[in-house]
């Protein structure tokens, strides 16, 4: 943005209905082109050993380990937790990751296992992954979750209602839902991939932060495309402007795709660029991810030895 809002912009904006379309429809537009030509030109940035080392490390400290299948079992999710708590057991310096993401109904299970170990356990919710569900069942859906221990709740938005300009609908469901969390963090999934412009991006980014979300996620990883660096970039500047107008520090999780320890040191160039060294913390950016903790423990094992570790070297889910 050229200028970020001011605390009172902000205040009127969420006054009534009538005030939060006149916001958000008066966020600059998004130049494309622009927007794509610095994701890439950041994307081209090396880092040199020891930098890398430290990159890699800080990533595998913001996964959000994750399995989200309708076959998932409290096994599957014990033997998750068991890799969360010692990413790499050969090598007992490596970090722990953020947080363990599941389905709601294996949320207690996840807090069994890592009970005082400072993980947090996220739970998706509000219908996830389409969000298609009456209000008072996706506030039960997170009511169940916080009772059950989750700590983080990761919501979908009503992308139906957002897309067809009800955007009063949308900032009332996740304010309702924030309510719902209590002491639990929420994230909000806009689900990028199914908003049609970066203009929409930038709207359900500001809708989402001035509804209370502690977090804005890109996706649910279950539409293409999911996390890309361009939409991470519009998300960064959000929240970055965001702290510029109120002070306040929200984070950003980009989710789907990222399988690589080459993609996601590119994301935290992104970071560090965009937002600031401030976001280089699992409190304020997180990777969504199944894949990306193996490339990531087999990259840091090259690190360290000087040579290749195979995935045959480090224990898989």
């Amino acid at each position: 943005m050229a200028q970020s809002p001011t605390s009172s912009e902000l205040a009127d904006a969420v006054r009534d209905d009538r005030s939060l379309r006149r916001f958000l429809h008066g966020l600059p537009g998004v130049d494309q082109v622009g927007l794509e030509q610095r994701a890439a030109g950041l994307a081209t940035r090396s880092i040199k050993k020891d930098a890398k080392r430290w990159a890699i490390d800080t990533a595998i400290s913001m996964v959000d380990l994750t399995t989200l299948e309708g076959a998932d079992t409290e096994g599957k999710v014990r033997a998750l937790c068991a890799k969360a708590r010692r990413p790499d057991p050969e090598r007992p310096d490596t970090p722990p990751v953020a947080a363990v993401c599941v389905y709601s109904d294996l949320a207690a299970t996840a807090v069994r296992e890592l009970d005082g170990t400072g993980i947090h356990v996220a739970s998706v919710a509000t219908a996830f992954p389409s969000g298609r569900a009456a209000r008072a069942v996706k506030l039960a859906d997170v009511e169940y979750a916080v009772a059950a221990g989750a700590d983080e709740i990761d919501m979908v938005i009503d992308r139906g209602a957002f897309l067809s300009g009800r955007y009063g609908q949308v900032f009332e469901e996740v304010q309702a839902v924030k309510q719902a969390c209590g002491r639990a963090h929420l994230k909000v999934i806009l689900e990028t991939g199914e908003l049609a412009t970066l203009d929409n991006v930038r709207r359900a980014s500001w809708l989402a932060l001035l509804a209370g979300g502690d977090f804005i996620k890109t996706s649910t990883g279950k539409v293409s495309p999911a996390a890309t660096l361009p939409v991470t970039h519009l998300m960064l500047q959000a929240v970055r402007d965001w702290r510029d107008a109120t002070g306040e520090l929200r984070g950003v999780k980009p989710a789907g795709g990222i399988r690589n320890t080459k993609d996601a040191i590119r994301y935290l160039v992104a970071v560090h660029e965009v937002a600031g060294p401030e976001w280089l913390t699992p409190d304020l950016f997180r990777f969504g991810a199944s894949s990306l903790l193996n490339d990531l423990l087999m990259q840091r094992r090259t690190q360290l030895d000087g040579h290749y570790s195979g995935p045959d070297h480090v224990a898989v889910d």
